[in-house]
């Protein structure tokens, strides 16, 4: 009698995206170049190289944050979730060519461009990522703790829109698009709260059904 085929578990699916997600700061780091000389001169002509890994680093940890968040609510992962899973991690993992291009070229108008349409795109996959999630446990058992959640999306949909102004004002001021990729990062740097309420909240529905 043949076994049946292993099905990516949420737990899964949680430690395959940790281990990506580590491997793109391992890259980040590694190509960070080393100064040419020992005095601040030959530092301060990477700065905006470190500035952009510091930011990136930063943008990656709250991806990272949140997804390790959202995976205690899955209760089901199928084909159409590992995808949308596989989508984000394909954009996050362009960070560090983006921020090679902007140490290489400085703050200029292309790569800083190019750094907040990943940064869009990364967010979509983010939002596509819960929208699956959010089918595939409805599919299952109907009102998921998730969609209680994310029903009120108005902070992603702001997100969203500075990641776009950014990319457009960086043709026009790179610095400034600069300045709103940083805070939309100070807007996320604190994990979602309202799924940290349901992640209690099932918690505690959990305590109560123990005698």
């Amino acid at each position: 009698m043949s076994e049946a085929p292993a099905i990516m578990t949420p737990a899964r699916l949680s430690a395959f995206t940790d281990g990506l997600l580590a491997i793109i700061i391992t890259i980040m780091v590694l190509e960070l170049p080393v100064p040419h000389g020992s005095g601040p001169a030959s530092l301060s002509a990477l700065l905006p190289f470190i500035g952009a890994y510091a930011l990136s680093f930063v943008n990656i940890g709250i991806f990272w944050n949140n997804h390790h968040h959202l995976m205690h609510l899955v209760r089901r992962v199928d084909g159409r979730v590992l995808w949308a899973n596989l989508l984000l991690m394909f954009w996050l993992s362009l960070i560090p060519f983006v921020i090679r291009w902007i140490g290489e070229a400085k703050v200029s108008a292309e790569p800083v461009a190019a750094y907040g349409i990943v940064l869009t795109m990364a967010a979509l996959a983010y939002l596509l990522l819960e929208r699956e999630i959010i089918r595939a446990d409805i599919a299952e058992e109907g009102e998921t703790p998730l969609d209680r959640a994310v029903g009120n999306v108005k902070r992603e949909r702001l997100t969203l829109g500075l990641y776009i102004v950014g990319a457009i004002i960086a043709f026009v001021e790179p610095w400034l698009a600069v300045g709103i990729y940083v805070a939309v990062a100070l807007l996320w740097f604190v994990p979602d709260r309202r799924v940290e309420q349901q992640i209690e909240q099932a918690l505690e529905d959990e305590q109560a059904k123990d005698p």
